[in-house]
């Protein structure tokens, strides 16, 4: 069987692409870039080599096929790429947003998997079409290279029925699939693996908490190395404050905010693009930087709203402790987990009774890609930061997949 070493890891949104290639006999990443505005005037793309200057070329791209050509093109540039030739690729891995209940595990790209991504589309509408032109651009661009998909949902797909089940007509449930599926699932797994081994337990023993914090934010119960719950639901909007997503709110304020004249289009973007930090501080796109300087000049807004964002964190972080029996440890990741020193803060603080302390020198000289300890030294349970690697797992699990 041929090596599995030259992987490309592609990420497709709805107008933007982001990629990483690696080479996997030590896992280092080669290149990193992204193509911004596809279908849209000033599409460019910005590569950057490793140990090198990024790369910015302003090119028109249509669509995701063009993108992509652009993408292998400068992979292969003689001056500033990192292969010789697309041959040297010896596979794809793609972030799929949704698998629903159709994927519990990466799966090798074929036409019936491509046919179950397609059924999945209206579960996440903007994202599975993104996911499957990326896709199918790549095996047109790169033709012979095998291609495998990284479900977001996969790695919950271990949950119980009592934990993803919602209590609505099971009738009306299973005809449309209505369910809690969570997501940041390739995260999630990424954290287990590395808790794992910071906490030097068999996977199959260790038991944490995994908190994925960032523009969109997640936790999960992990138990026994396997996802018992997670914070989001159908979409991606249940369950925490985030950047600008609502979290959990009572089903009923939306048949009160209908009947006052408001839309479902506009309910749907009032929740998922107007709301969290952004709808509580005016902070725009909810950037937690704004909302923590805001609080710092006393603005009660702010500060409400880093209360509420622990209150809400901390309420699941103590509930999925007592599900998996105790933690071995807590761990935070994403942009808010690894960087943010006051929102992490926010959270410990309110697990005093679980005999969690935070050592806040500690935690304020934790950010920029650091990991360690945050928590004290008489802390029951360690609180521990992880920088995540989604896209170094994708090609862990393209291998694992392409390996049999």
């Amino acid at each position: 069987m041929k090596k599995i070493e030259k992987v490309l890891v592609v990420n497709c949104g709805s107008s933007s692409l982001k990629f990483q290639l690696f080479d996997m006999k030590g896992e280092d990443m080669l290149c990193k870039g992204l193509v911004e505005r596809i279908g849209i005037d000033g599409s460019r793309l910005v590569c950057t080599k490793t140990g090198c200057e990024k790369i910015i070329r302003e090119i028109p791209m249509k669509n995701h096929v063009e993108a992509i050509t652009q993408v292998m093109n400068v992979l292969c540039d003689p001056e500033c790429g990192v292969v010789k030739s697309l041959k040297e690729l010896d596979a794809i891995g793609h972030r799929v947003v949704h698998g629903g209940d159709k994927f519990a595990a990466p799966a090798k790209i074929t036409a019936a998997a491509k046919a179950l991504i397609k059924k999945c589309v209206p579960l996440a509408p903007l994202h599975n079409p993104a996911n499957l032109q990326g896709i199918e651009a790549c095996e047109k661009a790169a033709k012979g290279v095998p291609n495998v998909g990284v479900f977001d949902t996969a790695f919950h797909q271990t949950m119980p029925g009592c934990a993803y089940q919602y209590a609505i007509p099971r009738t009306v449930a299973r005809k449309y699939g209505v369910r809690k599926y969570g997501f940041h699932g390739t995260s999630h797994k990424f954290l287990t693996q590395a808790a794992a081994a910071w906490l030097k337990k068999p996977l199959a023993k260790t038991n944490i908490v995994t908190c994925h914090l960032g523009n969109g934010s997640s936790i999960a119960a992990v138990k026994n190395g396997e996802c018992l719950d997670t914070t989001m639901g159908l979409t991606p909007l249940d369950g925490l404050v985030m950047g600008t997503r609502a979290g959990n709110i009572d089903a009923g304020a939306l048949f009160y905010l209908a009947k006052q004249g408001y839309s479902m289009e506009e309910l749907d973007k009032m929740l998922n693009k107007e709301s969290g930090f952004q709808g509580l501080t005016g902070a725009f796109g909810g950037d937690t930087r704004d909302v923590v300087a805001k609080a710092g000049k006393g603005e009660i807004d702010a500060v409400e709203a880093l209360e509420m964002f622990g209150h809400r964190a901390a309420l699941y972080v103590g509930g999925y402790n007592t599900l998996i029996g105790g933690a071995d440890a807590i761990i935070m990741a994403g942009g808010i987990g690894e960087n943010a020193a006051e929102l992490r803060e926010q959270i410990v603080k309110r697990l005093g009774a679980l005999g969690v302390k935070l050592d806040k020198k500690a935690n304020k000289a934790m950010f920029g890609g650091k990991s360690g300890l945050i928590s004290a030294k008489d802390s029951k349970i360690p609180v521990v930061v992880i920088p995540t690697n989604e896209e170094l797992m994708i090609a862990r699990e393209t291998v694992k997949v392409l390996k049999g």
